[in-house]
């Protein structure tokens, strides 16, 4: 059965749980998840809420036209989606195909409840892996003389095949203003270091260099400054003086896989909330 998923942030203030709550149970829906936090730094609310729509009393279409007053009395940012929603997602790599891979493999065995129409690449390295599973290949050379109308390309493929989500799989070119602007929110990058640190070109030579003891791999939305977005997962791994630069290459490859993994599937499931160059992951 369809579930609706509502996802709230505004200034924190009583009733507001009671007031959301209510609103469903009096149309005669059943919550199935809630979850809540409070940022009493900047007193801020947020909320995601999550109920069936079987035997709902206010036809989907009218959900947030009904809701809109409600959220009007407490200053609400919202977003309503629904679980029959099948979000479109576009991947972007370059030579690096080991996030690729681990994408579709979780992809196939239906981890991700998306559809993935196209891959694209500055490079035709991952023509092969697309062709095999059984999705369309585009090839955009990228140079500085014809970057933006590649870009502009590259939006116009995306508009086509009404892609919700762009996941940079270590897609190695910097996106434009023009390009980050048209998915606000919904363009998934991986870095392969613990940001902020090392960030930029060739992090893990820059940690072998310090001589670190950990190394990591961040998750975050992309923004117009450079690996600054707001960030979704991060982890680390031990290392030491034994570990080489191979050696670190390995161990954060792993680690990128499992943390582009994660803020992929969480928002598909609908469970960020971005704010203030933050985010809040529901559980």
């Amino acid at each position: 059965m369809e579930n609706a998923i509502l996802l709230i942030s505004c200034p924190d203030t009583k009733g507001i749980v009671a007031k959301v709550s209510n609103f469903i149970y009096q149309n005669n829906g059943n919550i199935e998840h809630a979850d809540q936090h409070i940022d009493s730094e900047t007193n801020t609310f947020f909320m995601r809420i999550e109920w069936s729509l079987k035997d709902f009393r206010i036809p989907k279409e009218k959900i947030a036209q009904k809701f809109s007053s409600l959220a009007a009395e407490f200053k609400m940012e919202w977003n309503l989606h629904f679980s029959s929603e099948i979000p479109v997602m576009a991947i972007f790599v370059s030579r690096h195909l080991h996030c690729l891979y681990d994408l579709l493999l979780r992809y196939r065995e239906g981890q991700f409840k998306c559809k993935i129409p196209l891959i694209i690449s500055n490079h035709s390295l991952a023509k092969d892996i697309a062709t095999s599973s059984g999705i369309k290949f585009f090839e955009f050379p990228i140079t500085k003389e014809n970057k933006s109308e590649q870009e502009r390309r590259q939006l116009q493929l995306l508009k086509e095949n009404s892609v919700d989500l762009v996941v940079l799989a270590r897609y190695t070119q910097i996106l434009t203003k023009q390009f980050v602007d048209s998915f606000p929110n919904r363009i998934i990058n991986i870095h392969h270091s613990f940001l902020p640190a090392f960030i930029g070109k060739f992090p893990y030579r820059q940690a072998h260099l310090r001589g670190v003891k950990i190394i990591g791999a961040t998750s975050h939305y992309v923004t117009e400054e450079l690996d600054a977005g707001p960030i979704i997962e991060q982890d680390v791994v031990r290392v030491s003086h034994r570990d080489s630069l191979e050696d670190l290459r390995r161990k954060g490859e792993d680690l990128e896989k499992i943390v582009l993994s994660r803020a992929v599937r969480w928002h598909l499931e609908r469970k960020i909330l971005v704010y203030n160059n933050k985010t809040v992951i529901f559980d």
